[in-house]
């Protein structure tokens, strides 16, 4: 998707509830995919994502983990 301004604030809500969502960002994420909106991210997001954390080789690892660890969390609470 090569959107910009309402139009990418638009399809980003469309991403929010999609149930694929973390899946879809690891890919673009670990595949450097350059162009588009991915998992909910702007291909400016991903980057700037990308140069903050340079030290992630696999994003679908470390987001799997996130994941298990937050639910975890919230059925302990």
């Amino acid at each position: 998707m090569f959107l910009e301004g309402a139009a990418q604030s638009h399809a980003k809500s469309i991403c929010k509830p999609c149930p694929v969502r973390t899946e879809c960002l690891a890919h673009a994420l670990d595949q450097r995919i350059q162009y588009g909106l991915w998992g909910g991210m702007t291909d400016r997001e991903r980057r700037a994502l990308l140069r903050r954390r340079p030290e992630v080789d696999s994003w679908a690892q470390l987001l799997q983990t996130a994941r298990r660890e937050h639910a975890r969390t919230v059925v302990d609470a």
